[in-house]
């Protein structure tokens, strides 16, 4: 079962961990377009980042459908947040607005000099998208957007349980 993969000399890597409470450069938060961090990973944000990353949230105010600004990760231990609006469940073109919501975070997080960045699967749970659609989809996106020349070095996969680790690891199998 492998649980790292390599795509033109970036790592990919699977972990089971709390994005909110992991030591990376930068992880990505699937944000709402209002910036409103809610419940959840959001919730762990305001808990762990303290007033610092809802103050720099609330000066920003919003953001457009598959947009992605980055903040600071207040007193977390990731450096940087990337919040990333990305689709709900069932809308229409799903896909292709999700494969923009990731690559438009990475991209966010190059521009800022980030070599390392964790991810959570993306739109999975609350916002309904179907774990191995993710997982497919995620992967990927990654293997286009790491065709061009990138400076990211490091992705960071982060499942949060077990569930969510297995349908990493059989998309990592397929690529194998």
């Amino acid at each position: 079962m492998p649980e790292s993969y390599k795509l033109n000399n970036h790592d990919i890597r699977l972990i089971k961990q709390d994005i909110t409470d992991f030591e990376v450069e930068a992880f990505v938060f699937y944000a709402r377009q209002n910036l409103e961090l809610g419940a959840g990973f959001g919730s762990a944000i305001t808990r762990r980042g303290g007033l610092a990353v809802k103050k720099e949230l609330d000066a920003i105010g919003s953001i457009g459908l598959t947009e992605a600004i980055i903040t600071s990760g207040g007193s977390m231990k990731a450096k940087y947040i990337v919040h990333a609006a990305g689709p709900a469940f069932q809308e229409e073109e799903i896909d292709s607005k999700l494969h923009a919501t990731i690559k438009n975070a990475l991209k966010c997080a190059e521009e800022k000099g980030i070599r390392q960045i964790a991810l959570p699967p993306m739109g999975a749970g609350f916002y309904g998208i179907p774990l191995d659609a993710c997982a497919r989809l995620m992967l990927n996106t990654f293997k286009e957007y790491f065709n061009n020349e990138s400076k990211l070095n490091e992705v960071i996969i982060c499942a949060n349980d077990g569930k969510e680790y297995r349908a990493f690891q059989n998309v990592f199998k397929a690529l194998s």
